[in-house]
């Protein structure tokens, strides 16, 4: 999902709906942290990015100590497509 389509779904309202949204999902991603979970965030991707979070993701992904790297290289692909993984594998468990 992209960022303005999961903003346009929460129904965010102007100004700055894109940064309410990257506000609130670094505060997702810091509880997750916490909670020792996979970052669900991971599954919000920019569109102009090939399918990639922005980097703000991979910078608060590195604030909370889950990834090091340069957020334009090739070890963020590699981490994302992890973190979907996790993500995906870990929320589709609780489901069940």
């Amino acid at each position: 999902m992209t960022y303005q389509a999961l903003a346009r779904d929460l129904a965010l309202q102007p100004p700055n709906t894109i940064h309410q949204l990257t506000v609130a999902l670094e505060r997702l991603m810091e509880e997750d942290a916490a909670a020792d979970r996979p970052l669900i965030a991971a599954l919000v991707v920019s569109r102009t990015r090939g399918g990639l979070p922005a980097p703000g993701f991979f910078e608060c992904a590195s604030r909370i100590g889950r990834f090091q790297g340069d957020p334009s290289g090739p070890d963020a692909a590699l981490f994302h497509a992890a973190e979907i993984r996790r993500a995906i594998d870990y929320w589709r468990d609780r489901a069940r």
